[in-house]
C-alpha cells in the first residue's frame, strides 16, 4: 500500500444509519496532510456532501465504490457491506464494523468474500492501542441512547418509529416526567464508555442507577438484578463468559425487572450475556416483549437496537471521528494499531478456510 493512504468513505447501505466516521472538518485536517479523501453521495448522511468538498474531498456517486474505487484505496465505511448471493468479492481493504470474529450470523461468508477478493477487513471494534484499549469508539452515545430510550419505554413516552434527533431535544424529553419517578435501574460494565454514557443518561431523567462492573458480574447477584425495575447491559466481551440472564431468570416468580436494554447486541454470538432473545430490535419497533407478564408477575420488555448512536448523528459522529482522525492520518501496515487490525483478518481468515476445507 503507498505511504499516502486513499480513503474512500461509502454511503451506508442501512437506511437509518446516518452517521459518519469522518467529519467535513476533519476529512480537511487529513487532507492537509497529504491524505487523499473520496466520499461518496448520500442522501441519509448527517453532514452535506458539499461540506466535504468544501474540505477539499473529491466526490463520487453512491455506492460506487466496488466499480470505481481504485485497488489501493481504503474503504471506510460503518455498518455491515451489502450482501446476497450475487454479492461480489471483497478486492479492497474496508475500514468498518465487520462483526465477524466471534462467530456472528453470515461472518464465515463475509470473510470468504475478502479471501476470494485479495482484501482485508480492518475492523473498528478490534483498533487497539499497545494496552488493548480501543482507540476509537461510538460507545458513550450508545449507553446514553440505550438508557434514554429505557426510560422514555417505561414512562410510556417512547413514540415510534424512532427517529434522529439532537443532544437537547433528547434530554429535554429524558427530563420530562422525572419527577416522582422511582424506577431502580441498574447499569452492567458502569466504568466502560458505554456504561458511563448510560449513567450519564439515567441521571439527566433524574434516576440515581446501581452500577456494576467487572467486580460485580464475577458472580451475578441474581435476587438483587431482578430486584431492578430497569437493566442497562453495556458489557461487551470477546470469550463467552456466563451468562447475566436467562429465561429461567425471567420465568423467576416475584421478577421486577421489566425492561432489559441491550446496548451491545452480540445476539448471534456464543459471547452473548443476555441469551433471552434471538433478534435485535429496530428503529421501527424498538420494544420487543419477551414476558407477557401474569398474576403476581411483570411483563418483561427489550430493547436491542444495534445502531444506538444514530440516533444522535451529529454528536456521535464528531465524537467518534475525533478519535479515529489521529490514526487514520497514520494509516500504513507498519503503525501498530492498524498492523494488529490486519493480523487479526490474516488469523480470522485462516481460520474460516481452514473449516471449509475439512467440510469439503
Amino acid at each position: 500500500m503507498p505511504d499516502t493512504p486513499h480513503l474512500w468513505m461509502r454511503h451506508e447501505s442501512r437506511p437509518t444509519e446516518r452517521r459518519a466516521p469522518l467529519t467535513p472538518g476533519d476529512a480537511g485536517h487529513l487532507v492537509s496532510q497529504g491524505v487523499r479523501i473520496t466520499v461518496e453521495e448520500s442522501d441519509q448522511r448527517v453532514f452535506p456532501l458539499a461540506d466535504y468538498a468544501a474540505a477539499g474531498c473529491a466526490t463520487a456517486p453512491t455506492a460506487s465504490w466496488a466499480g470505481q474505487a481504485p485497488t489501493d484505496a481504503y474503504v471506510l465505511g460503518l455498518k455491515e457491506l451489502p450482501d446476497g448471493p450475487d454479492a461480489p468479492a471483497l478486492r479492497h481493504r474496508h475500514i468498518y464494523f465487520g462483526h465477524a470474529y466471534k462467530g456472528q450470523a453470515g461472518a464465515t461468508e463475509l470473510l470468504a468474500r475478502f479471501t476470494a477478493g485479495g482484501g482485508a477487513l480492518l475492523d473498528m471494534e478490534y483498533l487497539t492501542d499497545d494496552a488493548g484499549r480501543r482507540v476509537a469508539a461510538f460507545g458513550y452515545w450508545a449507553g446514553y441512547i440505550g438508557a434514554a430510550l429505557a426510560v422514555l419505554h417505561r414512562r410510556g413516552r417512547l413514540t415510534t418509529p424512532l427517529a434522529p434527533m439532537d443532544r437537547p431535544a433528547l434530554d429535554a424529553l429524558l427530563g420530562s416526567g422525572a419527577a416522582g419517578d422511582t424506577t431502580a435501574a441498574l447499569v452492567i460494565g458502569a466504568l466502560g464508555r458505554s456504561g458511563r454514557g448510560a449513567c450519564d443518561a439515567l441521571t439527566r431523567a433524574g434516576l440515581t442507577p446501581t452500577r456494576w462492573d467487572v467486580a460485580e458480574t464475577r458472580e451475578i447477584d441474581r435476587a438483587a438484578l431482578l430486584g431492578h425495575d430497569l437493566l442497562v447491559n453495556t458489557v461487551l466481551t470477546v470469550r463467552p463468559v456466563p451468562p447475566f440472564l436467562t429465561h429461567a431468570d425471567l420465568d423467576e416468580p416475584g421478577r421486577r425487572l421489566s425492561v432489559v436494554s441491550d446496548v451491545t447486541c452480540d445476539v448471534t454470538s456464543e459471547c452473548n450475556v443476555l441469551p433471552v432473545y434471538e433478534e435485535t430490535t429496530t428503529w421501527e419497533s424498538p420494544v420487543s416483549r419477551l414476558r407477557e407478564g401474569g398474576p403476581g408477575q411483570n411483563p418483561a420488555d427489550l430493547i436491542a437496537i444495534d445502531n444506538l448512536p444514530s440516533l444522535l448523528p451529529a454528536e456521535a459522529s464528531t465524537a467518534f471521528s475525533a478519535e479515529l482522525t489521529p490514526h487514520l492520518a497514520r494509516l500504513t501496515d507498519t503503525d501498530p494499531v492498524w498492523a494488529r487490525a490486519l493480523r487479526l483478518f490474516e488469523a480470522a481468515a485462516a481460520d474460516t478456510a481452514q473449516e471449509a476445507s475439512l467440510v469439503r
